[in-house]
Order: C-alpha cells, then structure tokens, then sequence
C-alpha cells in the first residue's frame, strides 16, 4: 500500500515518512503528493510569525490547548533556523509543545529553513498539504523569526498573527512596515513586561494610519501571557472572527486559488532550474559558462539567454 492510501487510512508513521521524503527532496514523495492533493483544501491555516524571543512557541502551545478543547484536531509546522555549521536544525519546538505529545489529535512537525528565505522551509506548503489530507482542522506553521522575510508566510496561510513584545529595544522597529501589512491580527505577548500597554498603542497607532477600502478587515491588538494562559481564548476568538470574514467576503477562496498558483509556479521554478543546471553540468557547458564570464568573453544575460535556447530548441527538435 502507498504512503498516501496509508496516510487517507490514518497511520501517523506513513505521514512522518512522507514529511522526511518531502523535506529531503526525494522524487519519489511527488508521487504520494499527487494522490493526496484532491483530499486536501480543508484545513484553515494559521501563521505565526514574530522576531526571535517573542514567546512565539509557548503562545503556540497555548493555541493548540484551546483548539483541542474545541475538538479541532490540529497539525504544526515549526519551522527551525538551520545551522550555518552543521547544516542541521535545534527543533526546540517540540520540547516545548511536548506535553500534548501522546495526543492522537495533534501532530507536530519541525521543519529546518535549510537556507531558504522568507522564513518558511522549502517544503512547508507540502508538508501543510499532508497534514491537510490527514484530517487536521487547523495547521499552525510557526515560523523562524526573521523579520521582513517572513512576508511568505502571507502567501501561505489564511490568517496570520504578528507576535511582538516589549523590551526588545526599540519595540516598533521590530515590526517594519512590509510586516504590518501582512498581519491579520497583532499580538504584544508577555504583557507583564513594562512598556507593553505602550507597544500595543503604538502598533494600534500605526495600524490606524494605514490605509483601507470600506468592507476591509481592520487588524486588532491583543495583549496575552502565553506563559500564564491569559489572553489566549480571546486571541483564538479573534483568529475565528477574521476565518468567517474571510468565507462571508469571499476572500478565503481568493486566497487558496493565490495559494494553488504560488505552489504551481515554486513546483514549475524548481522543476525547470533542476532540469536545465543538471544538464549543463553533466555536459560540461557550466564550467564552460564560468570560464567564458571570467574572462569576460560573455556576460551572465547571454549564457543564461543561450542556455535557453539551445535547452528548448533541443526540445521542439527531439519532439518535431
């Protein structure tokens, strides 16, 4: 039986090796993905995203309390910094949500940057989509703190909270502008730190300023202590009232189809580079390429437009 048929059956084993076939890039979990794609476009997504030391883990931990109490079953991307050195990845995350562990409704999945900007694995849009087949609800992608970057996040999930807190020096720098737009919701987490009451009013202050058409959702501020559980219930309260804004305005379904072409062209970006590097190195015309450039014989714009050409005339030939 394949991973896919295992995974619509419910076995949790198939679906942790899928993920591992996923995020190291085997061909053979493309395969699997194709079965499992007309089960998925269920699950409501929820970023998490915020600067490094924002509680973002503990608040998620929180999260997954409150959705369980409401019966929701719910998976989680945590998506880890990758070591420059050791190529590997400190998955703190599951150490922190460790305690719903020995639960069957939750699932827990860490995930390592490898490089990638945006704060999102490569392979986080198909690991969601597996979670998505599983039967989870809700899938929480909690992201690697990385500030303006984490705009992918938006590409991805349907409502997504922007986590701050105070004394991170300058508390509003930490939130840039291209940030601020990309929140649905805004969060000033550990608010029994001093100066959180002024953080939460300036990011309200801003938000004011932003400009919006009649109809538009207007982002709110929270404030919660994800370490003591306070704040938590009414920030889940918020994320559902902006999931029936998103269905009654009809945003949610504009935002799966931005999502199903962002994934088509990423899978198709991917695809091509691979096919057309790989056989330029195997025939040797890369290192032909470099020799050309450093000599300045060629330019960079000629040897790709080049490349091209005889990559696709190749082609039309082999199918004329």
């Amino acid at each position: 039986m394949s991973l896919a048929h295992r995974i619509l059956a419910g076995d949790l084993r198939a679906a942790a090796r899928l993920m591992r076939d996923l995020d190291d890039g085997f061909r053979s979990a493309a395969a699997e993905m194709k079965l499992l794609y007309p089960h998925t476009g269920r699950a409501f997504i929820l970023g998490i995203t915020g600067p490094p030391g924002a509680g973002k883990s503990t608040l998620v931990d929180q999260l997954i309390a409150v959705y369980r109490q409401r019966r929701s079953r719910v998976g989680v991307v945590a998506i880890d910094p990758t070591s420059p050195f050791t190529g590997g990845a400190i998955l703190g995350d599951r150490i922190r949500m460790n305690r719903h562990a020995e639960d069957p409704g939750v699932f827990i999945r860490s995930l390592a940057t490898r490089g990638h900007m945006g704060g999102l694995s490569r392979s986080t849009g198909d690991v969601v989509n597996v979670m998505d087949a599983m039967g989870m609800e809700v899938v929480i992608i909690e992201t690697v703190g990385v500030g303006q970057d984490e705009i992918d996040i938006v590409r991805m999930a349907h409502t997504t909270v922007v986590i701050s807190v105070p004394g991170l020096g300058d508390d509003i720098q930490a939130i840039k502008a291209g940030v601020l737009e990309i929140g649905d919701l805004f969060v000033v987490n550990k608010a029994d730190r001093e100066g959180a009451d002024r953080t939460a009013r300036e990011l309200a202050a801003m938000l004011e300023m932003k400009q919006t058409k009649p109809g538009d959702w207007q982002p709110k501020v929270l404030l919660t202590e994800a370490s003591r559980n306070r704040g938590i219930t009414e920030m889940v309260e918020e994320v559902e009232t902006h999931r029936r804004h998103l269905i009654e305005s009809g945003a949610l379904e504009r935002i799966r189809e931005e999502r199903s072409v962002r994934q088509f062209m990423d899978l198709l970006k991917e695809r091509l580079f691979a096919e057309v590097f790989g056989h330029i190195q195997v025939n040797g015309r890369f290192r032909e390429i470099v020799e050309e450039m450093t000599a300045r014989r060629t330019d960079p714009y000629s040897a790709v437009e080049l490349i091209l050409t005889e990559r696709f005339a190749g082609h039309r030939m082999s199918n004329s």
